[in-house]
């Protein structure tokens, strides 16, 4: 096996040479490939070239609210950490995450629900045009397709990739069946590195890179 000598600044752009030369002939719609070739190289799974749902005009509907300045809402402290928040900020942007705050934590006991839905609560009550990227809790993205259907929040857009087992197919299909603008990951798969990098991915191409 031949090993390839490669500066490391080279490396992203080769593995995004690899990835294309194995997909083949396989025809991506070009709004949509960098984002799917993305996850590829997040998760090296090809599996999402065929498990990515992306609602009618949902990529050029988000890169829209990123360019005026949309916040992006995340489920976990890793999606946060993983999404470029220097690109985020140049359109005026920032990241929020309110699962680990001890007044959620609180509040989640007291009603005896998940620090999720509390959270996505506390993100309807942000201003401005919001993103919202779950990678983790199902019980997220119910809450949040639930209080969108009620009015409390008008979300541009909704990246719906929670990974597991339980209730995670099923808030996928809710998503996709209520309509709203959304990129999902059909099926068990997911992560918050799924939902970071497709908000990355979404992030360079509203910069001009891809």
């Amino acid at each position: 096996m031949k090993i390839e000598n490669i500066r490391p600044a080279d490396i992203e752009s080769r593995s995004f040479e690899i990835i294309t030369q194995e997909l083949g002939p396989r025809q991506l719609d070009p709004r949509q490939a960098p984002i799917i070739k993305r996850c590829i190289h997040t998760s090296a799974d090809f599996d999402y070239a065929d498990n990515l749902y992306f609602s009618d005009g949902a990529v050029e509907r988000m890169l829209a609210a990123l360019r005026a300045g949309a916040h992006i809402v995340t489920d976990t402290q890793m999606a946060r950490a993983g999404i470029n928040k220097t690109v985020l900020a140049r359109f005026g942007g920032q990241v929020h995450c309110f699962m680990s705050d001890s007044d959620v934590a609180a509040e989640a006991r007291q009603r005896q629900v998940t620090r999720a839905v509390v959270s996505m609560e506390r993100a309807a009550a942000l201003s401005g045009p919001l993103l919202f990227a779950i990678g983790n809790a199902p019980t997220a993205l119910l809450h949040l397709v639930e209080l969108a259907g009620q009015g409390c929040v008008g979300p541009a857009g909704i990246i719906g990739v929670p990974v597991g087992f339980v209730n995670v197919i099923e808030s996928k299909e809710r998503l996709i069946e209520s309509g709203l603008c959304c990129i999902a990951a059909r099926g068990r798969k997911g992560g918050s590195n799924i939902a970071a990098c497709i908000c990355n991915a979404l992030l360079y191409m509203a910069d001009g890179r891809q």
